[in-house]
């Protein structure tokens, strides 16, 4: 659980760093949206991997709900980093206006 978490910070981090750096609003609907493709593959591959090595495991079972479960994990974690891009655009709004007020 504390690895999910730290994760979950880092994700958070990573995403202000980006919504800071990247000029603009963000396209967090695309983010989101390359996020649950990324997810699905993921786990398909996941699920046939585990389907083929573990012995006893249906092959269809195992895909689609090691894809579920891959998703929602995925889903989270996108979701932390979204909100960071929300904190890095408010900051970049915070200190540009700053430094357009000093010029």
């Amino acid at each position: 659980m504390a690895a999910d978490t730290g994760l979950a910070l880092v994700l958070l981090f990573l995403g202000i760093v980006y919504g800071y750096t990247r000029p603009g609003k963000e396209d967090r609907v695309a983010i989101l949206k390359k996020s649950v493709l990324i997810g699905v593959i993921l786990g398909v591959i996941l699920g046939l991997v585990i389907g083929i090595v573990v012995p006893g495991v249906s092959l269809v079972g195992a895909t689609v709900g090691t894809t579920i479960a891959v998703v929602i994990t995925v889903v989270i974690f996108t979701i932390f980093f979204i909100v960071g891009t929300f904190i890095g655009d408010y900051l970049e709004e915070k200190f540009k206006k700053k430094e357009d007020k000093q010029q």
